[in-house]
């Protein structure tokens, strides 16, 4: 099979009508996490993470989201097809949220509705089968979701970053689009570096997985693929957003393909909000569109632990300017802070049981 052949192609040309993003308003610094169960604050992976408040879940967070994607697609949502969101954190265990966000934002009933999972890529897997809908003249619009709540166990490296947020995508076609997808390309393989038993509370990670057989062969390979297949090289990227799981790992997945920090740096989010999870890759992608121009090409690349990668290649359109406005940006939703203790955090996160 020719590099070509890889790519997932669909019959119509396809892009992101609207898009929107969602974080939290409460922080949880690392420092707080270090004071409680390392009494040391050197090399913290993050400054801060992002925290649902007690009244928020994967569900209504998806709902804001998806309502500032309707704000810049500016469609109805009766003609949404489908709504799919992907996410490690749905509320209930036997009971769909993309139902309920479907009805909150009035795409029911005449729609499609499914909740995805693939550990952190779970939300561009929805975008790549929205991707599909759409191009195969089946949907004129599809809405892909990728969300999650902080989730750690106490005293675990991943309650340093495990962070809450995500965001929402319209996908349309490419005549209407604010960033045309030129291309996508996945890659999996079984991986064993993380994951969660039904009924487990907290995930658990294969430490020694997590790195170069896991996150890294999956994101260097999928990119090498998109970008030998489209035959562009680093150079040809204003931006390039990858997953992050921390602040390190997506800067040297960057060096290792040739991009410079600078060509990272807008879509690096981590450091204020942590790992969201589902939504750590596309949310920044939605950081870039609040600030890119026509022309501007993009490189995203998901991460999902199991494990694989989804990358895709993003041209920015002329439309992008005139319809970003509508709806609050991404580091709006960042500065837009209110900062918590350790404590705080465990009533919040619901992690002091009392019997």
């Amino acid at each position: 099979m020719t590099e070509q052949g890889k790519l997932l192609t669909s019959t119509q040309a396809v892009g992101i009508v609207g898009y929107g993003a969602y974080v939290p308003r409460y922080r949880l610094p690392a420092s707080e996490v270090a004071r409680v169960w390392t009494e040391g604050t050197a090399g913290l992976p993050i400054v801060e993470k992002s925290v649902p408040g007690q009244d928020e879940d994967v569900a209504t967070m998806s709902v804001e989201a998806a309502r500032n994607a309707m704000k810049r697609a500016g469609i109805d949502p009766k003609d949404l097809r489908a709504v799919w969101i992907g996410s490690e954190s749905h509320p209930y265990a036997v009971k769909p949220t993309s139902t309920i966000v479907a009805e909150a934002i009035g795409a029911v009933p005449n729609t499609q509705a499914a909740d995805w999972e693939f550990a952190c890529k779970a939300g561009t897997e929805a975008m790549v089968a929205a991707m599909g809908l759409v191009g195969s003249g089946m949907a004129r619009y599809a809405m892909a979701i990728g969300m999650d709540t902080a989730q750690g166990r106490p005293g675990d490296a991943l309650e340093y970053t495990a962070g809450a947020g995500g965001a929402a995508f319209v996908i349309g076609g490419a005549d209407e689009s604010l960033a045309v997808i030129e291309a996508t390309y996945s890659y999996v393989t079984d991986t064993p570096d993380f994951w969660r038993r039904e009924g487990q509370k907290y995930p658990e990670h294969g430490h020694r997985f997590t790195g170069e057989p896991a996150y890294f062969h999956h994101i260097t390979s999928a990119a090498e693929a998109v970008m030998q297949a489209t035959d562009t090289k680093p150079e040809d990227y204003q931006y390039a957003v990858f997953h992050q799981p921390n602040t390190k790992f997506p800067q040297r997945a960057g060096q290792m393909l040739g991009f410079k920090p600078e060509q990272i740096e807008t879509g690096l989010l981590v450091p204020m909000i942590g790992n969201t999870y589902s939504g750590a890759a596309i949310i920044g992608l939605t950081a870039i569109l609040d600030v890119a121009q026509p022309g501007d090409r993009i490189l995203l690349t998901s991460f999902g632990s199991g494990a694989g990668s989804d990358s895709m290649v993003l041209r920015v359109t002329e439309q992008l300017a005139e319809r970003r406005d509508r709806a609050t940006k991404t580091r709006e939703y960042i500065d837009r802070r209110t900062q918590i203790d350790y404590a705080q955090y465990v009533r919040m996160r619901g992690k002091l049981t009392m019997k």
